[in-house]
């Protein structure tokens, strides 16, 4: 559960309050009043996900429908039965090396 702090609390110890969201992924809720306001804490964006947070990242995603997710399965045979390989796969095509 996120600790709840004033936003005057949080004004005087900014700096130290970000590092703690930032190193240790903590929450904050910040209150005005005694009423709740904000909260603060990590970002999708911080590069930091938590293995516990994992799951619920996942489900938030969009999903497929069942027809959607089969046109999108034959969609990707058919570009794999197009698709020719080089036998060397380190060497570069004609098209590439340009």
């Amino acid at each position: 559960m996120p600790k709840s702090i004033t936003i005057t609390e949080a004004t005087r110890h900014f700096s130290g309050l970000i590092d703690r969201v930032r190193f240790y992924g903590e929450r904050v809720i910040l209150t005005k009043g005694g009423k709740p306001v904000a909260e603060l804490g990590p970002t999708p964006l911080s590069g930091r996900v938590r293995l516990a947070e994992l799951p619920g990242i996942l489900a938030e995603l969009p999903h497929l429908d069942p027809e959607d997710a089969a046109h999108f399965a034959d969609d990707l045979k058919a570009a794999r039965l197009t698709l020719t390989l080089p036998t060397d796969p380190w060497a570069l095509s004609s098209t590439q090396a340009s």
